[in-house]
């Protein structure tokens, strides 16, 4: 295999190196490794965004299906005629919880009122003490039959942090916010 004569380096034709140096400068054989080096970073950086999104989404959707689980225990008046207390009612949502979430990071917001638009169906603000514990007091008011009812699941899921500054936590220390609501009719179950 022969070389082609390189032009470019300033070497003069009587230094004995200068065989060596157009034979590395024209060798090709590590273009690829120092090509995929610099698209590794960014790659890398977007399989973990989107690893981090989908398990945000699955909780998301996990966090969905208890609440129309909860959501149920309302509707049918279960809950108002056993006289559930508000941990009862709490239970009751943790047992409808997929099994990689806790019940610990679980917050339960139930109100009722006669006529939809005097329910507030806006997030509420988090807040939490100095031991990082979640200081907010959630309503528990069940209604009666006939009653519009809004429950609303929260859950505190802790996110890592991803490569290049991508970070899906909309509260402190790395936490998301995941809220699943759902308003109904209580069907007349007396």
């Amino acid at each position: 295999m022969t070389l082609a004569p390189i032009d470019f380096l300033p070497i003069s034709p009587r230094d004995r190196r200068a065989p060596f140096l157009r034979a590395i400068v024209a060798d090709q054989r590590g273009a690829t490794i120092i090509e995929f080096a610099f698209v590794a970073a960014p790659l890398m950086a977007l399989l973990m965004a989107i690893l981090v999104t989908s398990t945000v989404y699955f909780a998301q959707a996990g966090l969905e299906t208890a609440t129309e689980a909860t959501a149920r225990v309302l509707m049918t008046g279960t809950a108002q005629r056993g006289a559930f207390s508000a941990a009862q009612f709490k239970q009751a949502a943790c047992n409808a919880l997929p099994p990689f979430m806790s019940c610990n990071n679980l917050l339960v917001d139930v109100q009722s009122a006669s006529a939809f638009s005097s329910i507030a169906t806006a997030a509420p603000t988090i807040t939490f003490d100095s031991h990082g514990n979640v200081s907010n007091s959630f309503a528990y008011t069940p209604g009666n039959a006939g009653d519009i009812v809004v429950i609303r699941l929260m859950y505190i899921w802790k996110v890592p942090t991803g490569p290049l500054g991508f970070n899906v936590a909309t509260l402190g220390n790395g936490q998301r916010l995941l809220m699943a609501t759902s308003v109904a009719k209580t069907e007349p179950f007396s």
